[in-house]
């Protein structure tokens, strides 16, 4: 993979179809995916429901993704870092997750609130930025080489991740955009391509009529950028829109009050319900995620809003104490293919902005970070806190179950407070091991000590409640997945299920895609669980009968992402795939094979499989006594067969 940055270069490669799959009926199999090696144990004990503190960023993490399993890539402004590389301060660096060392990388450009997303072929995309400035956060009105940081304007960058510290940051002016892009969101597409939306031209607190890029283009380009009448009148708090890419292939997009869908293949946009409650979009900064999808729900995509705060838009002015001002408790969700219309959820315990919202493999969103007063922004006000607008942070995290009922969504339970207050331009990303990576915090204007919310280089991982249990360690998982066809075995022991087979029911292999970790956002996070039934063995054993990912990229978009099997609410430790080609490329989408009958082979001498003993009284098993586990199997291959078949029948008939 490659890593690249972005504000007005941009990368040129061919252009790509804009409608990106075609379902291929009787289409060639595509080639068999190697099997991974069974995941192990988590290297670490941690603190359960808790935070510790475990290395040093170099930089301050303003922009943070997890590029290989082993390694996070960290993003900072341009500013006097004490590190230096080649003569200037370091402002990017490979974090080492199994060692907490911290490499520095060399940026040209200034990537401070840049956007960023990863390809379809694993390489990592960062757009935008702001000019090129001098001590003190100060514009130089150059573009090129500006001392003293000869830092450029932020650009497009690119980079390929790597676990041996060869790789490093790519930026080229032949990768440039045509227009300026600070505060940008950008979201993958159906094709591994991305589209790039809004942001501004020129620095400021909020977006302006005379700064703002009310545009969208896309990457590889797909020529002139396109205008946004939606970017228009949602000024000025519409700098990052909160933007997912929806089952239906339309575009989501939520920024101030306003929500739209936008079809990028025609460039309509359909109006939605205004958001209730509070203003989401930075730099009211709330807390948002898209749940997971599955089976369960038909793969359909809900979103998440928590936070926040109620500003109107001639109240996004920093000549009075926005510090104190208090931060929304309110919680919506929006089904966009199904309503335009938002739900009420259980409020939060408090209110809160700045807040970061991470997906857990164990289907649970972990809400950290923020302030329960303020907004993102810095300056040197008078009522400032040191420099920052928000003040009070909220050192708790707390957990949201979407499966539990109304007025129990939210829980603290087990959970303990940070030390290390994460305010503006803080992050945080999910691991392997399912930890999460905690870093960055920065409401200043250069680095800067001594204040009250100091520039942050230390770096926390927070223990999910079940970290220190024993792992499941799953056979049989592809190091890649195509959109649709034969389904794999996924093979779990005794051991993996607690001792219990029943807890194959409620088994199942999710995938995740971490996102681009900046401004409380996670710009391209996703949960989906794929398809699957099983079969128990009398000995304990069990298999899994798991669907590769559904036949529609617009549910899970190519490009790599990371597998996880979930018992029992325990998850194995993530091992990193590639969904689709690994090219940026329409995707080939074949039939789904069908899956088998769940079914269950028990062992009535054993207390642990005896369904008399099973609290659902076994409504959940279909008993096959008279089935061996090996026919599943022979189902397996007679289906490709089948397939074959079929598909050698098209071929010479034509």
């Amino acid at each position: 993979m490659v890593l690249h940055g972005l504000s007005t270069r941009h990368h040129i490669v061919s252009s790509f179809p804009l409608f990106s799959f075609v379902l291929v009926a009787f289409a060639q199999s595509p080639a068999p995916s190697s099997i991974l090696p069974a995941p192990g144990q988590p290297k670490l004990t941690g603190t359960l429901g808790g935070f510790e503190i475990h290395g040093n960023s170099m930089a301050s993490a303003q922009q943070m993704f997890l590029g290989t399993a082993k390694t996070a890539y960290i993003l900072d402004k341009a500013e006097n870092n004490p590190p230096q590389i080649n003569g200037h301060p370091v402002w990017a660096s490979e974090y080492h997750i199994d060692t907490d060392d911290a490499r520095p990388m060399e940026v040209v450009t200034n990537t401070f609130c840049a956007g960023g997303n990863v390809l379809g072929n694993g390489t990592w995309l960062n757009v935008g930025g702001n000019q090129a400035v001098t001590y003190g956060g100060n514009p130089t009105n150059l573009t090129i080489n500006s001392p003293p940081y000869q830092d450029a304007d932020g650009g497009h960058s690119l980079l390929d991740p790597c676990d041996d510290q060869s790789c490093n940051w790519v930026d080229k002016q032949a990768n440039d955009l045509t227009t300026r892009r600070w505060y940008p969101s950008v979201e993958t597409l159906e094709d591994g391509s991305v589209i790039i939306i809004g942001g501004n031209t020129m620095g400021g607190f909020v977006n302006a009529a005379d700064t703002s890029n009310p545009t969208y283009e896309f990457f590889p380009t797909r020529g002139d950028p396109i205008h946004s009448p939606l970017l228009d009148r949602t000024l000025p708090a519409n700098l990052f829109p909160h933007t997912f890419l929806l089952p239906s292939g339309k575009l989501f997009l939520q920024l101030n009050w306003a929500t739209s869908l936008l079809d990028y293949r025609t460039n309509a946009e359909t109006p939605l319900d205004d958001i209730p409650d509070a203003v989401r979009t930075y730099p009211a900064s709330a807390g948002v995620a898209m749940l997971p999808m599955t089976p369960g729900n038909n793969w359909t995509a809900t979103i998440l809003f928590c936070g926040g705060t109620n500003l109107e838009p001639d109240q996004w002015v920093d000549n009075w104490n926005m510090a104190t001002y208090p931060t929304s408790t309110s919680c919506v969700t929006i089904t966009p293919d199904v309503s335009g219309s938002y739900t009420h959820e259980d409020p939060l315990p408090e209110g809160r902005s700045i807040t970061n919202a991470i997906m857990l493999p164990n289907s649970k969103l972990l809400l950290l970070n923020g302030a329960n007063t303020g907004v993102s922004g810095y300056g040197n006000k008078s009522w400032s806190i040191g420099q920052s607008y928000a003040d009070h942070p909220v050192l708790t995290p707390v957990v949201f179950d979407p499966s539990a009922p109304s007025g129990q969504k939210w829980s603290r339970e087990g959970l303990s407070a940070s030390t290390v207050p994460r305010l503006y331009h803080s992050s945080a990303i999910l691991l392997v091991d399912g930890s999460v990576l905690v870093a960055g915090s920065n409401p200043n204007a250069d680095y800067t000590t001594g204040v009250p919310y100091p520039t942050e280089f230390r770096v926390e991982r927070f223990y999910p409640p079940y970290y220190n249990q024993r792992r499941p360690e799953p056979q049989g998982l592809l190091a890649s997945y195509s959109y649709g066809g034969p389904y794999f075995n996924v093979s779990l022991s005794k051991d993996d299920l607690f001792g219990d087979v029943r807890n194959v029911v409620n088994a199942c292999v999710v995938i995740i895609r971490p996102g681009f970790s900046t401004h409380a956002l996670n710009m391209g996070q996703r949960f989906v669980q794929l398809d699957s039934t099983y079969s128990a063995n009398a000995d304990g054993s069990a298999v899994l009968y798991v669907s590769q990912v559904p036949p529609n990229p617009a549910i899970l978009v190519p490009g790599p992402a990371y597998v996880y099997v979930v018992v029992n609410g325990v998850p194995s430790i993530g091992q990193q795939v590639m969904i689709g080609s690994g090219k940026i490329e329409t995707q080939q989408v074949l039939p789904p094979i069908p899956l088998p009958s769940s079914s269950m082979l028990l062992d009535k001498s054993d207390p642990n499989t005896d369904p008399s003993n099973d609290p659902s009284n076994g409504k959940h098993h279909t008993k096959s006594a008279a089935r061996p586990s090996f026919s599943i199997s022979r189902l397996h291959r007679l289906s490709l067969l089948l397939t074959h078949s079929l598909l050698f029948f098209c071929l010479f008939v034509q």
